[in-house]
């Protein structure tokens, strides 16, 4: 296979895969898309995506194949269940951008070097939300074989602003692990602070009006503080989500050192039983406000 405008197959639309399928479409490379409910592929169809009508089939056309969906459970059921593993091309790029964690991106490893030694691994997740997604900002982890590199690079350039190489596969997880619990513990730290402020009687603005352009108030968590100041929780990064991330951090650590983080865990997780699993990670500030249940 050649190392320009190879076919790449985009294998699950939501937010973040949509996006990065958008921005592939309008970097001009060859685009094959495909998702669990059509909808979404549909759209990109019109952008000049062919819509596959399997995961399968959008597999056996494409050189590279990314998959982008929820969890370990959900690429099981497309690599495996719905065929696309076994439908790739000799030769052909399996780019895994899902978050997945440590042992979900092993197992897959080991599945590909035992079905299907023919075909590149890569571990690649990314690092960034919606908005960056669409602005093709996204920050690209990747790990495997050096000589997949040149090929992949067309692709990781039009989905990422940056793509950091960290080794063999498993380090691209290992290192958005570290990512996301430092979101994770910025975000909590953001509504810690406006839900002590509004318990002490300080406006949620207030706080705003003080911490911008704070060096202790970063980019990220400004945008964040905004958003909370407007009581705005649609979904960025959805804390059903960022809440699987921290628990898969947690997996791959002796938890007993990690205490706090099991208490962000635990915190968390109250607030998704309370239903806003689907709601922006910033939501976890309505457990704390007063008069929060």
């Amino acid at each position: 296979m050649g190392t320009a405008r190879e076919t790449v197959a985009f294998l699950g639309l939501g937010g973040m895969g949509r996006a990065m399928a958008g921005n592939a479409l309008r970097a001009g490379l060859p685009t094959v898309v495909w998702n669990r409910t059509p909808r979404a592929a549909e759209a990109l169809g019109g952008l000049g995506a062919r819509v596959a009508g399997s995961a399968a089939e959008a597999a056996a056309q494409a050189a590279i194949v990314v998959t982008m969906v929820s969890d370990v459970d959900a690429v099981q059921a497309v690599a495996v269940d719905q065929g696309m593993l076994a439908a790739l091309p000799p030769g052909a790029i399996w780019a895994q951008m899902s978050t997945i964690g440590i042992a979900g991106t092993e197992r897959f490893a080991a599945l590909v070097d035992r079905e299907r030694p023919d075909v590149v691994f890569l571990d690649a997740p990314v690092a960034g939300s919606r908005g960056p997604a669409e602005a093709g900002q996204l920050a690209v982890y990747a790990s495997g074989p050096t000589s997949a590199r040149e090929r992949v690079t067309p692709l990781f350039d039009a989905v990422g602003q940056r793509t950091v190489w960290v080794g063999p596969v498993g380090q691209g997880s290992r290192l958005k692990l570290v990512n996301n619990m430092l979101l994770a513990f910025l975000a909590e730290g953001v509504a810690e602070s406006v839900a002590l402020a509004q318990t002490v009687g300080i406006a949620t603005e207030t706080v705003l009006t003080a911490l911008t352009g704070s060096p202790i108030l970063p980019p990220w968590a400004e945008a964040k503080l905004r958003r909370m100041a407007r009581d705005d929780y649609s979904p960025e990064f959805p804390l059903s989500l960022a809440l699987k991330d921290v628990y898969l951090a947690l997996d791959a650590v002796d938890p007993a050192r990690f205490t706090v983080g099991g208490c962000l865990a635990a915190q968390w997780q109250r607030v998704l039983d309370r239903g806003f699993g689907g709601d922006d990670l910033t939501v976890v500030v309505r457990a704390m406000t007063p008069g929060a249940a």
